[in-house]
């Protein structure tokens, strides 16, 4: 069987004027052609050849010795060439560019000279084409544990669940909503750490640092923001969540360690509305 988006070994069926025709076995009655310019020098009927099989402009199977830089099923990074009216074209390294429909741009509209994460995926017309719904494209097979440190790629916001991202640009992850202590854009790179491996083999991550650490790092935020302003800031642990996000980045309960350690540590006052900058 012909298998469109994907690499295969072929035989040689036939020799014509331009090309060859391949076949999975010799006297296959499916067969597809390779232009004479794809075909190497010397080849005969009988030969063995690895193809990557897709659709040339006029909607007909055809094959190449050429590798794109996706194959059906694989999701990576690809520059948009040009952007027409039903979508973008994305070089993918093939004679004949990967469309980029509208449709599957479920956000701002691309454009010319920007790369984009996307998946190769066969449309209803039986071509290939592109997405950047890349959710149900991203391997769950990462080799990390809990308690790794990965990057990964920002591809979808959720007002339920949280960010979710790419780790490697290949593996499915998610910042849970309750690890979301400042906002992070779509696109946007993050270093982040696994909290969990689920069952399905999908990863929770947290951009937050363990717990002894980030209330170090958080201490020293608020001092140094103590210090821009003079010595105080009219935020304390009574302050509701949102004022301390907004202001501070961090969660009400992280604002709360932070500010207790430096109050044991005597480098604060913590009044009804507001905390102080000791003079020690």
């Amino acid at each position: 069987m012909l298998k469109l988006g994907e690499k295969q070994t072929l035989i040689v069926d036939k020799k014509v004027e331009f090309g060859v025709y391949l076949a999975e076995k010799k006297g296959d009655e499916e067969r597809v052609l390779l232009p004479g310019s794809q075909m190497p020098e010397g080849t005969k009927v009988g030969d063995s050849l690895e193809v990557f099989l897709y659709k040339d402009s006029s909607d007909r199977l055809i094959a190449t010795r050429k590798t794109p830089r996706l194959t059906l099923g694989q999701v990576g990074w690809l520059n948009v060439a040009a952007v027409g009216k039903v979508g973008a074209f994305l070089d993918w390294g093939l004679d004949k560019d990967l469309l980029l429909p509208f449709r599957e741009q479920p956000r701002a509209r691309v454009r010319e000279g920007q790369e984009v994460l996307v998946a190769v995926y066969i449309d209803k017309s039986e071509r290939l084409c592109a997405t950047m719904n890349v959710y149900p494209y991203l391997r769950t097979d990462s080799p990390y544990k809990t308690g790794d440190q990965v990057t990964g790629v920002v591809y979808e916001t959720s007002s339920n669940f949280g960010t979710f991202v790419a780790v490697d640009s290949i593996y499915s992850a998610l910042i849970p909503k309750k690890e979301l202590v400042h906002d992070i854009r779509i696109g946007e790179t993050v270093s982040a750490r696994v909290t969990a491996v689920r069952p399905d083999g999908k990863l929770d991550l947290s951009i937050r640092e363990k717990a002894y650490l980030q209330m170090d790092r958080d201490g020293e935020k608020i001092m140094a923001r103590l210090e821009a302003a003079g010595g105080t800031l009219m935020l304390c642990d009574k302050s509701s969540p949102e004022l301390i996000r907004q202001q501070m980045q961090m969660s009400k309960n992280e604002f709360k360690r932070a500010i207790g350690r430096l109050y044991r540590d005597g480098k604060i006052r913590i009044g009804e509305d507001r905390i102080e900058k000791t003079q020690a």
